[in-house]
């Protein structure tokens, strides 16, 4: 239930205007320039979410992320991830008629990206996960979409966070936006940060 109502809270949502260059009176980042260009490449749009701030998003060999935001004063952390599946799409179909064919449909892909995503960050342990219903994937766009309440490993990649909210949304030949939303607790005040960011990222109608 603490899930759904998350969902809720995401779809409730209104679309806010776009500040220029990210944060209020600050000039763009190197950071932020790559993560504009790369929503666009999949179809999404990003708009930059009241009393957040950008920090540096971690991008390892484990852990690859575009984006990343804090709420000062909070311990609240989003971080964001755009992939864009129009060239894997156009491979995808170029090779429609070859019989021996074994990849996988792009469109497909976003399910396996929130699963390894959920191991990693929990270590492999058991999460509870939720189908977006389809009402509320259209305030974003999406096609498809799921969350994921982890409780996570304790590891200094993700600061020592004990919880996250993993977010999918996919968009079929366009893309796959993935939100990950980490606290210190799951209660109220965890979902109220959540939907302070849920304004941030959705598809192009």
């Amino acid at each position: 239930m603490v899930v759904l109502g998350c969902i809720a809270a995401l779809a409730m949502s209104q679309q806010v205007s776009h500040v220029p260059g990210g944060q209020k009176g600050k000039e763009e980042s190197k950071q932020f320039k790559k993560f504009i260009r790369l929503a666009r490449e999949a179809n999404a749009t990003y708009t930059f979410p009241e009393g957040f701030r950008e920090i540096k998003a971690v991008n390892n060999d484990t852990l690859s992320f575009d984006y990343a935001l804090e709420l000062p004063g909070e311990d609240f952390e989003v971080w964001f991830k755009v992939c864009s599946q129009k060239r894997l799409m156009a491979s995808y179909l170029h090779m429609a008629s070859d019989t021996l064919k074994t990849e996988d449909n792009p469109d497909s892909l976003y399910n396996k990206t929130g699963l390894t995503l959920a191991s990693e960050l929990t270590g492999g342990q058991s999460y509870f996960t939720t189908i977006v219903p389809p009402d509320y994937l259209a305030r974003y766009n999406a096609s498809e979409g799921k969350t994921y309440l982890l409780e996570l490993a304790d590891a200094n990649e993700t600061k020592h966070y004990k919880y996250a909210l993993l977010i999918t949304l996919h968009k079929d030949h366009a893309g796959t936006i993935v939100a990950v939303c980490f606290g210190n607790d799951k209660g109220s005040e965890f979902f109220k940060n959540i939907f302070k960011a849920s304004k941030a990222l959705r598809f192009k109608s």
